[in-house]
């Protein structure tokens, strides 16, 4: 699969977010945080501004649900317009139910994993996701530094993938950059959500442009991809 990059409005000016998105129609998925100052120390936006986001771009919106009680509001999000739907492994009771539950809406089910959270215990429920998202800072707050402690585990989660023979998209997000995506794509990642280093350019579109080619042509050189 070729590198998809989604922009992190967590950056963007919330005063503007219609023109921030329409500001990166060239994306692959336009990232949402959602955050409920709860599962995590920061409040960000919740489901009615999803639905206008929805209304103002056509890039389809990836929505990563930081919060507590993810199975009781993972869903709405789909209704909200989402396409694309991560929770917490962290944050939910019935992981399994939930995703099979944001597929059935018509929505891609992802899980993500704060960075002292293993793999491997969830091996066997890597099936039932369209997507796994590993976080490369704490969640919480946007522009931290990225975790290089982090690429052992993507690879060991790329490792996984390969091994059940999965469609599975590997996403990062936290400090993803010109300097960190190559390291990123190399060990796994597919998918990269990146924040200051898109809406703190001059130009989003171009960066969101220049990202790609640099995880591709890292891709292209990584030992992963060359055994697909």
């Amino acid at each position: 699969m070729a590198a998809q990059i989604n922009p992190s409005i967590l950056s963007a000016d919330f005063a503007r977010l219609a023109e921030e998105a329409r500001a990166v129609e060239g994306a692959d998925w336009l990232h949402v945080d959602v955050m409920d100052n709860h599962f995590v120390p920061n409040l960000t936006l919740g489901v009615p501004v999803v639905e206008a986001l929805a209304r103002a771009t056509d890039t389809p919106l990836d929505c990563h649900l930081m919060i507590e009680d993810a199975d009781r509001w993972a869903p709405q999000y789909v209704e909200a317009g989402a396409g694309s739907v991560t929770f917490h492994a962290e944050a939910a009771a019935a992981p399994v139910r939930l995703a099979r539950e944001i597929r059935a809406k018509g929505a891609r089910a992802s899980m993500a994993l704060k960075p002292a959270t293993p793999i491997e215990p969830y091996e066997d429920l890597l099936p039932e996701l369209d997507m796994l998202l590993i976080m490369t800072v704490e969640p919480g707050f946007g522009g931290q530094a990225f975790l290089d402690i982090m690429l052992p585990k993507i690879r060991r989660t790329r490792e996984l993938i390969g091994k059940h023979g999965l469609e599975l998209w590997l996403q990062v997000d936290g400090g993803v950059s010109a300097s960190t995506i190559e390291r990123c794509a190399e060990a796994g990642a597919d998918v990269f959500v990146a924040g200051s280093a898109v809406y703190g350019a001059a130009d989003p579109a171009q960066a969101v442009r220049a990202l790609r080619t640099q995880a591709e042509e890292a891709t292209a050189q990584a030992a992963w991809a060359c055994d697909h």
